[in-house]
């Protein structure tokens, strides 16, 4: 019967990540995430909270898993490539439908675990682990395989599933980083590999593939972030950054320069602790014996009550890097939460704005009100965890695949991978496929 693609989410939007690759009769699904944009729009909260998936599914928060309700009863594993909440956000409201185990890396499933326990949710489906560089037999047939990666959240992995028909690849996300700040290099020996083996269909990436560069290594940003904090003359000033709270590596700078500038480093906020929790539970990193982590609202008010007449002795880590209305950030700035911001204070976003609308208002109107207090503003103090066009040739070019799925992005992200597919002798409806949400595609046979 051959192998039958889905792209049940991720295909029209930055986000909402889902695939479901059928081998004759036999399912596996790649990513189960939420669309952040609808989902942040809906629940108000960037955090996850306990919702059913039938009312998230109409709003477009999570992916249409009736797109393959044909396909629900042969579902023989759920695998997210990591713990973004874009490739594991969904799983809790949508994967009780399959008799599935979900199987990750270590810390992608500690973070689910964790976000299961905060918002009391049951999950009856059995949570498997694999580590990077790993295979996994998950029937006769098939057998799925960990590739080591490098991306903006530890231990994420692209996903080779072995079939009689050749190697399905899911690369979904992914930088080629070959000096990373927390983690192992990318495997481009077992990738090259698989190339020599026969890989019948990439599924990749595609958010910066009309962007002709190669993206940046994470130490890169470890400079931006030295020269900034250690470069910058912020004595009796406040320092606040923000980042993704999933981004260890970038946490792990973070500390280590307010170490230098002999700050004491406070984490304030839901997810920075959820994260944290994760990558310690795992033994990835010992956050806590250098930063005090304060989760919750009333907490985080106290905290900067007391500490507010020697603000300048901290280094404070807070959410709201998007500007979230009920982040920490947004709330120093407008409300009375324990320190009020002053001229000349250090605002840095280690970060980019997720170019969505809802994200672009938000982070916009931040920026206004923040520089109505005179703030300092350090912007852009980052580097991507997605490839580039050229990491993306590069990657095509390791594992020579027959068929090409561009992933992850809105048509004219999708579009510039093929434009690049074509550059490199593919053709268009033949050897590369861009795709909508909810559609199918057959290959090998």
């Amino acid at each position: 019967m051959g192998i039958e693609i889905c792209t049940v989410g991720g295909y029209n939007e930055v986000g909402k990540n889902m695939t479901a690759v059928k081998v004759d009769d036999e399912v596996v699904i790649l990513d189960m995430g939420l669309y952040l944009e609808k989902y942040i729009r809906y629940t108000e909260d960037e955090d996850i909270v306990n919702l059913t998936g039938v009312d998230l599914i109409k709003v477009g928060a999570v992916p249409n898993i009736n797109k393959i309700k044909d396909w629900w009863g042969k579902v023989k594993a759920i695998v997210p490539t990591h713990a973004h909440l874009d490739h594991i956000g969904a799983i809790p409201f949508l994967a009780g439908n399959f008799n599935a185990p979900v199987i990750g890396t270590p810390f992608t499933m500690e973070v689910l675990k964790l976000i299961l326990k905060n918002e009391k949710i049951n999950l009856k489906n059995q949570l498997k682990v694999l580590g990077s560089g790993m295979k996994l037999r998950i029937s006769k047939n098939l057998e799925i395989e960990f590739i080591n990666i490098t991306h903006s959240t530890p231990q994420t992995v692209m996903i080779a599933i072995h079939t009689k028909y050749g190697i399905v690849i899911y690369a979904n996300d992914f930088k080629f980083d070959k000096y990373p700040v927390l983690g192992e290099k990318p495997d481009f020996k077992r990738l090259e590999q698989l190339g020599k083996k026969g890989v019948i269909s990439l599924i990749v990436d595609s958010t910066y593939a009309s962007s002709a560069k190669k993206t940046p290594s994470e130490s890169v940003a470890r400079e931006m972030l030295k020269d900034v904090l250690l470069g910058t003359d912020s004595r009796k000033r406040a320092i606040i950054v923000t980042t993704f709270s999933s981004h260890l590596a970038r946490l792990k700078s973070i500390i280590e320069f307010g170490k230098k500038l002999n700050r004491k480093i406070i984490f304030m906020g839901r997810s920075l602790g959820r994260y944290t929790e994760a990558g310690e539970n795992v033994g990835l990193i010992k956050f806590s014996k250098d930063v005090e982590i304060v989760k919750y609202s009333k907490k985080i008010k106290k905290k900067l009550k007391s500490i507010s007449k020697d603000i300048h002795k901290y280094l404070l880590v807070v959410t709201g890097h998007q500007g979230e209305l009920n982040a920490t950030l947004s709330k120093m700035v407008d409300q009375d939460i324990g320190y009020k911001l002053k001229s000349e204070d250090h605002i840095i976003f280690s970060c980019t704005t997720i170019p969505t609308p809802t994200n672009i208002a938000n982070r916009t109107a931040l920026e206004e009100k923040l520089r109505s207090f005179g703030v300092r503003i350090f912007k852009e103090i980052h580097v991507s965890g997605h490839a580039a066009r050229e990491d993306l040739r590069d990657l095509i070019n390791l594992v020579k695949p027959q068929h090409i799925i561009p992933a992850h992005g809105e048509l004219k992200m999708t579009s510039a991978l093929s434009d690049l597919a074509s550059e490199m002798g593919y053709d268009l409806g033949k050897g590369v496929h861009v795709m909508m949400d909810g559609q199918k595609i057959k290959i090998g046979s």
